[in-house]
């Protein structure tokens, strides 16, 4: 999992690591620093810092090369580039103007920012889907969309079986009504976990399969709907209409996208149309445990500007976990 940018950071890491012990080692209290519109740091400063304190001062001219590796290594590895730069100013602020001490492990230093750095553009905005549910008003309408076999009907059952786990009654909505076989894939899953499943022909209007599921779960005082829609691509227009339209006739308390990490850049962009068009209040990523490059989940959350709620793992309905950044990028590093 995750190996392609595992190994690009610890590329990169042993790299800036390199350049600044290579400064610690060359270093000269009577070198002026060149003028330049680069953040500098004063020569003053500098000669206090190596002959009384023994510690060296980093600028941004020691950061270059290897930060544009970073930058690199990241574009590579599906991190949109806007979050690559983000990524890289992060890095930069916490690195430059610190102070190192000349025999201090420099590989610590250089971790903890790549680390605070990550975390920082995945954690902007956090939210838990299980207080948010614990404290709404039932029925819970949380309506599902993204494209085509991105493992969205694997994952509604997912959440289901989870919610079912915790003690909440819940009612499914199979409003993919476009594809062929779908209300029956989802008729499996509903009957395997033991859930309400509500559906129409196919064809018929995926809004009112949606409207039909949260009446039929405040008469029979349930507490959660999870409504299934067709996969689309965002440049459908017709079924993006659609989409709007059920989000009208029925305006459900969250909109969960869900892609799979494998497919890198384009998921970013296909979370930036979708959210454009129904906001989305968070994002689920599958196949997590096919990615070798990892950068989709560091991009989405900081393109739609709402967290990543849970990664799928494999077919079974306990493969599933909680979106937990500082997982996320130990596993980048370990």
């Amino acid at each position: 999992m995750f190996k392609k940018l595992k190994d690009k950071l610890g590329v990169v890491k042993e790299a800036i690591s390199s350049t600044i012990d290579r400064k610690a080692a060359n270093a000269s209290v009577e070198e002026e620093p060149k003028k330049d519109k680069k953040k500098k740091v004063g020569v003053v400063k500098r000669a206090k810092t190596l002959i009384v304190e023994r510690e060296l001062i980093l600028d941004e001219n020691d950061l270059e090369g290897p930060l544009w590796d970073l930058e690199m290594a990241l574009l590579e590895s599906d991190v949109a580039l806007p979050v690559a730069e983000g990524i890289i100013n992060s890095v930069k602020g916490e690195l430059v103007g610190v102070h190192k001490k000349v025999r201090a492990d420099t590989s610590d230093i250089v971790e903890t920012a790549l680390r605070n750095a990550l975390i920082g553009v995945m954690s902007k905005e956090m939210f838990d889907l299980d207080d948010f549910i614990a404290n709404a008003t039932k029925p819970v309408t949380i309506i599902f969309t993204g494209v085509n076999g991105t493992g969205k009907t694997t994952t509604i059952a997912k959440i289901a079986s989870r919610l079912k786990a915790a003690g909440y009654s819940v009612v499914i909505a199979s409003g993919d009504t476009f594809r062929a076989g779908a209300t029956e894939q989802m008729e499996k899953h509903a009957e395997r976990i033991g859930v309400k499943l509500i559906k129409h022909q196919h064809g018929g209007d995926p809004a009112a399969v949606v409207y039909d599921a949260v009446q039929h779960a405040k008469a029979q005082h349930r507490d959660v709907v999870l409504a299934d829609t067709a996969g689309r691509m965002h440049t459908n227009v017709n079924l993006m209409d659609q989409l709007e339209k059920i989000c009208r006739v029925t305006p459900p308390d969250l909109v969960i996208f869900v892609d799979e990490a494998v497919a890198g850049n384009d998921a970013v962009e296909r979370a930036r149309e979708f959210n454009a068009i129904v906001p989305v209040g968070g994002s689920i990523l599958t196949k997590v445990d096919m990615d070798s490059k990892g950068g989709a989940a560091i991009s989405i959350a900081h393109i739609t500007g709402k967290p990543i709620l849970f990664l799928g793992t494999g077919q079974k309905y306990e493969d599933f976990m909680k979106f937990d950044a500082g997982w996320y990028v130990d596993q980048l590093f370990e």
